[in-house]
């Protein structure tokens, strides 16, 4: 269900469940996370493509396994996020259709982010009886500001492109977002691979050590949310609906 490609100085990460609108499991995340831990490693890689399959992005996390028993510190999404967080090579993402939970928070993670004019965003932790997580209770506000942090994380509704590129959570909108990803790893890998990722490095590495902080205590809250009474009815509700 996670495809990598590798060509040349760039690699290819594919979210393949189209038929789950890419909803990640744990497996998957692990799966993604062990690809950027190893294009990282591997000093002739030069950028990282992330996308979905199918038209969507992603749906974010797949609700069934909040379902299950679960460690906040075995968990494969908080590995992914930190790694994510950590990495020094170059991650674009290419967003089409739904982006959703995570599939929204992972992108404060990415240094290009590339969006069809139609996808759609939303962060609907707190419907869910949740918080926020991949250190969005943190990057969200300094990055959209306050007021557009609180909308999208307090409010919790959907917003568009358009408003994704005003809270300059995106790079550019594209009508061709993989095409565009595509032509921003050929400038990327086109340069001078070590410089590059030294570069990146002195971008992210005063705030790393904040965000990695912000990460944990947020999985902390989430994982404790997850066993609260709102979030169970919530989870009950969504299943009952969706069945």
């Amino acid at each position: 269900m996670i495809r990598v490609q590798r060509q040349g100085a760039l690699l290819e990460i594919l979210i393949d469940r189209p038929q789950r609108r890419n909803a990640l499991t744990d497996a998957m995340y692990r799966d993604i996370e062990r690809a950027l831990r190893e294009a990282d490693e591997d000093r002739t890689c030069a950028a990282v493509i992330l996308h979905g399959a199918g038209g969507h992005f992603t749906a974010g996390n797949d609700l069934a396994e909040f379902q299950m028993p679960q460690d906040s510190r075995d968990v494969g999404s908080i590995a992914f996020l930190h790694t994510l967080a950590s990495v020094d090579v170059p991650v674009i993402a290419a967003v089409q259709g739904q982006a959703i939970g995570v599939g929204v928070t992972l992108l404060l993670h990415c240094d290009f982010v590339f969006a069809a004019p139609d996808a759609a965003f939303r962060l609907p932790f707190v419907p869910l009886g949740l918080c926020p997580e991949g250190a969005s209770s943190l990057l969200l506000p300094r990055l959209a500001g306050d007021r557009r942090a609180a909308q999208w994380l307090l409010n919790a509704g959907p917003f568009d492109a358009a408003e994704a590129l005003a809270g300059q959570l995106l790079t550019a909108v594209s009508d061709n977002p993989v095409a565009a990803a595509q032509a921003c790893a050929q400038s990327l890998t086109a340069q001078p691979v070590a410089a590059l990722r030294a570069s990146k490095r002195l971008l992210r590495e005063p705030g790393r050590a904040e965000v990695h902080r912000v990460l944990d205590a947020e999985a902390t809250m989430f994982f404790e949310r997850l066993k609260s009474p709102e979030a169970q009815a919530a989870f009950q509700q969504f299943f009952t609906r969706k069945g």
